[in-house]
């Protein structure tokens, strides 16, 4: 299976049998990284993360009394 980066745009191939492949396959939804814009999006990331300026907001749900 030919797969394409959606950051850079380069084209690899995936054996057709690994679950990635059907992933992608079968749920259009999710996209493709490739290896190298994967792991600069990681270090990036915990970069921010290890920085003060970065905040995580969660969202707390409330329940119902009705449910």
């Amino acid at each position: 299976m030919r797969v394409k980066c959606v950051l850079c745009d380069k084209i690899d191939k995936l054996d057709d049998q690994l679950p990635l492949a059907k992933r992608l396959r079968n749920r259009p939804i999710h996209t493709y990284m490739c290896d190298a814009c994967y792991e600069r999006i990681k270090e990036r990331t915990e970069t921010r993360k290890a920085s003060s300026s970065f905040q995580l907001i969660v969202e707390t749900k409330k329940e119902s009394e009705w449910i």
